[in-house]
């Protein structure tokens, strides 16, 4: 059986959301948001392999709410995350021992992905060594320069989500570099060395949780589960 893993990166420690609670330990409906994340990968795949980087200060509570919500799992494991997203993927990287599985990385503040979003992720990197799930934006855009604006086709840009997955020896090979700030997600870490990046169907209630309006929408998709 081809072997899969999930770095799920919880690092985050409530600066934007303004709370002394991390986003991520936020509850919706009782339940707090890393674990619906981590329920949602176990029901895509029982066998999955759950890596969590977290900010050291929360470790502890990360490990109380587990043992609670998800008792006798021994499949997930605990990293500490880094200074940055980088070096909290890197460091979840590091328990990735088999080069030919496949890796999903994605945000704990996602709580909404859909199974068939992380079924098409995972799919498709097994095919063609990497996807990365898009929505289109129904939005018109502009490019705002200091001297003038100018409307562009908002066809030609997409929304970018998580689980972002990839093969786990070309995703390892990237990691090695030094830290860039070009690099805004993990798919542009793997492009940097040159690997094309596959794009999928996401699923449009797929957020990422960052601030106070996020999360009232998280809470009105979720209200009826």
């Amino acid at each position: 059986m081809d072997q899969k893993f999930v770095i799920i990166v919880a690092g985050g420690t409530g600066t934007r959301m303004q709370s002394t609670t991390p986003k991520q330990f936020i509850e919706i409906n009782g339940e707090a948001i890393i674990i619906r994340t981590i329920n949602i990968f176990l029901k895509y795949d029982p066998a999955i392999k759950i890596i969590i980087s977290v900010h050291r200060d929360f470790k502890t509570y990360l490990d109380e709410l587990i043992a609670k919500h998800i008792p006798g799992k021994k499949n997930i494991s605990i990293v500490l995350g880094g200074d940055t997203r980088f070096q909290s993927v890197k460091n979840g990287l590091a328990l990735v021992n088999d080069e030919n599985a496949i890796v999903g990385i994605h945000d704990a503040a996602r709580p909404s992905v859909s199974l068939q979003t992380i079924k098409n992720c995972f799919d498709a990197a097994k095919e063609k060594g990497n996807a990365v799930p898009v929505v289109a934006i129904n939005e018109s855009l502009r490019t705002v320069s200091a001297e003038k604006n100018s409307a562009v086709n908002r066809s030609d840009y997409k929304i970018i989500q998580t689980p972002q997955c990839f093969l786990a020896s070309k995703i390892k090979k990237a990691f090695l570099q030094e830290y860039n700030s070009s690099f805004t997600d993990d798919a542009t870490v793997l492009e940097s060395i040159g690997e094309k990046i596959n794009l999928v169907e996401g699923n449009i209630e797929n957020i990422k949780i960052t601030d106070q309006f996020d999360l009232a929408i998280a809470k009105a998709l979720l209200h009826n589960e």
